[in-house]
Formats: structure tokens, sequence, C-alpha cells
């Protein structure tokens, strides 16, 4: 398929899906906000992670500042959601930057355990500054937006996911990840800056999960540190990206709309069974699927034809 017939097949795709709301309302309204956010999430979350094989578990402390953010602007300082909606991401990409450039050198295991307590440590700071300075601990976030609203702009917030990543892959910088993907050692001989290149691609994924924390903070109205500052947000992000597959730009969302209609049942059916069923579901990616379906059906497709 060529680059343009890919461009003009993914742009009919966005919209049909901006069609959606006018078509579904209720539960099922509901579950297509959720769908649009987690793609915008585990498509940037792959940007990253897919060529760098860092696993960073950091979506829910990006997400959390966004939505708290805009929580905070919008009742202490009477900002409006615009305002702290433009705000958020940007505090997002410096407090990544800086995060990227302090662990970025660490690698395998150590940054996983960096990343994972990322949420938790600003989930407490945040709860310590709100009830020790701020005399509240939750926050009101009141909108004229529903639903609908909510989910025209996760579609907007993931087309643009999908275009930075579709330029991203036909730049220097995207070359330049391919080959550190592959080997690091060898991606610094040939004279590429790995540690920069690694701290732009985390600061772009800091953003857009900022972006998509401060959209969504409108569907909470009433935000806690607790709420926002998820750590089981992160690892969501991670199994969907991963039981889709990285090594194309689509690969997540086929992880996406499978895991979140099977969440949204569990969570319904078996709300306390909802970390078993993380934890399950990790594993059987790892050892049965560790290249996501995409890399599956590619195996299955290479199998089946002729040699």
């Amino acid at each position: 398929m060529s680059e343009r017939l890919k461009l003009a097949l993914g742009v009919l795709i966005a919209l049909a899906a901006a069609f959606v709301p006018l078509i579904a309302d209720g539960y099922w309204l509901s579950i297509a906000v959720t769908i649009m956010m987690y793609t915008a999430l585990s498509t940037s979350w792959a940007l990253f992670s897919g060529p760098t094989h860092y696993i960073a578990l950091s979506t829910g402390a990006f997400y959390g500042i966004g939505g708290y953010l805009v929580a905070t602007g919008m009742s202490d300082f009477e900002a409006s959601f615009w305002t702290m909606a433009a705000i958020a991401p940007l505090v997002a990409i410096i407090l990544a930057g800086a995060i990227g450039a302090a662990t970025l050198r660490l690698s395998g295991v150590y940054f996983v355990i960096f990343t994972l307590g990322l949420a938790e440590m600003i989930r407490n700071l945040v709860s310590w500054v709100q009830n020790n300075f701020l005399g509240a601990r939750g926050l009101y976030v009141l909108t004229d937006f529903d639903e609908r609203h909510i989910y025209w702009m996760l579609l907007a917030v993931t087309v643009a996911v999908f275009l930075f990543g579709w330029l991203l892959g036909r730049s220097r910088t995207g070359f330049a990840l391919r080959i550190l993907g592959n080997d690091e050692e060898v991606a610094r001989h040939v004279g590429i800056d790995t540690a920069r290149t690694k701290i732009l691609l985390f600061m772009s994924t800091g953003f857009f999960a900022a972006l998509v924390g401060a959209i969504v903070a409108p569907r909470y109205y009433y935000i806690e540190p607790n709420v926002v500052f998820s750590p089981e947000l992160s690892f969501l992000v991670v199994i969907m990206a991963l039981l889709g597959g990285t090594r194309h730009l689509w690969g997540p969302l086929l992880g996406v709309v499978p895991f979140t209609m099977l969440w949204e049942a569990v969570s319904a059916a078996a709300p306390n069974a909802t970390t078993m069923v993380l934890g399950a579901a990790f594993l059987m990616i790892v050892y049965l699927i560790p290249d996501g379906i995409t890399g599956l059906a590619a195996k299955l497709i290479r199998t089946r034809s002729p040699s």
C-alpha cells in the first residue's frame, strides 16, 4: 500500500470516527470516549517505548499532571479550561525533559522501577501540598462539556498523535530511532546523540499524556490525587500497546479496542479482580504474543506464504 493511500485511509477513518457521537449515546458513547483516550495514550507511549525498548510506566504521572493542573487552575485561580489545558502539557514537557535527562541513562529494570514510582511520588507530593496549603483535598472541574465534546477533543489529539508519528517515521530522528532500537551502541558509533533522541521522544509522550489528562478532567467533575495519579492507568496503556504491537503506528489501536471492552466487563462484573486481570494479561502477552497482534499476524503470513 502506497504512503498516499495509507494517509487517505487514515483521513477516512478519522472522519468516520467523528460521527460516532451522533449515532451513539449513553454507555456506548462512554466506551467510545475511553477507547479514544487509550488510543491516544497507547500510541504516544509506543512512539517512545517501541523503538527504544524502554518500558515507561510514567503515563499515569503525566496524565495526572494534566488533569490536576486543570482542576487547580479552574478551582483555585478561576482560570479558564482552555488556558489550563494549554499550560498543562507545557509543564509536562519540562518535567519529562528533566526526568529523561536524569533517568534515560538507566536501563532495564532500573528505568521501569523509577517510572513506576514517579506517579506515586507525585500523587503523595500533590496530596501533601493540597492538604497543608490549599485547604481542600478535592477540586471541582465544572464546564459545559459533555461526553460528545470530550470525545471530539480526544479524537483531535489522537489524530495529532498519528500525524506526529507518521512525520516522525519519515524524519532523520525517526531514522536515528530505528538504528537506536536495533543497537544503541552502533547508534552511538555512527554519531547519533542517543540521549538527546530518547529525551525528545520521552518529552513527546509526556506532552500528549498531559494533554489527554487535561481534556478528560471535566469527565470527572470532582478530582483528587488518588483519582488522576493512577499507576493502574500506566499498566493499562502498556498492556494495550503491547497487545496490539509497537512495530506499526496503528498497532496499539488493535490492542486498545478489545482490551477496553474486556476491562469494562471485568470492572462491572468483578471489580476486585481487576489487578489479577492486569497481571494475567501482561504475562500472556509476554509469553504468548511478545510482538503483539500485528507481529503474530505478520509471522502467520510469512509461514503460509510460498517460499
